[in-house]
């Protein structure tokens, strides 16, 4: 606790500190660039292991072409939309 009868003035008072104008950022120290395959050889193994046809996915397809249902007419809108907002690539200067 600070005693009411000690003096200001005997206090002692902080000296300013000196803040650089500008903050100095040090560029980060080039790293040479790197290739790792080894997530590639892993990818390529387990996509070898994968059936090239699956019956179960080609069944399902089949059965999907052949409900005139299917899209649902409000997807089918919802891409529309998507395809006429979308920018015409043969309008594009090359």
């Amino acid at each position: 606790m600070i005693s009411s009868a000690s003096s200001p003035d005997r206090s002692s008072r902080p000296e300013p500190v000196s803040v650089p104008a500008k903050s100095v950022v040090r560029a980060p120290a080039p790293r040479p660039d790197s290739v790792s395959t080894e997530q590639a050889a892993f990818l390529r193994a387990e996509l070898a292991r994968q059936p090239e046809i699956r019956p179960e996915v080609v069944t399902r397809g089949l059965q999907l072409a052949a409900d005139p249902a299917y899209p649902d007419a409000a997807i089918v809108r919802k891409v529309a939309e998507q395809i006429l907002r979308a920018d015409d690539p043969s309008e594009q200067e090359i």
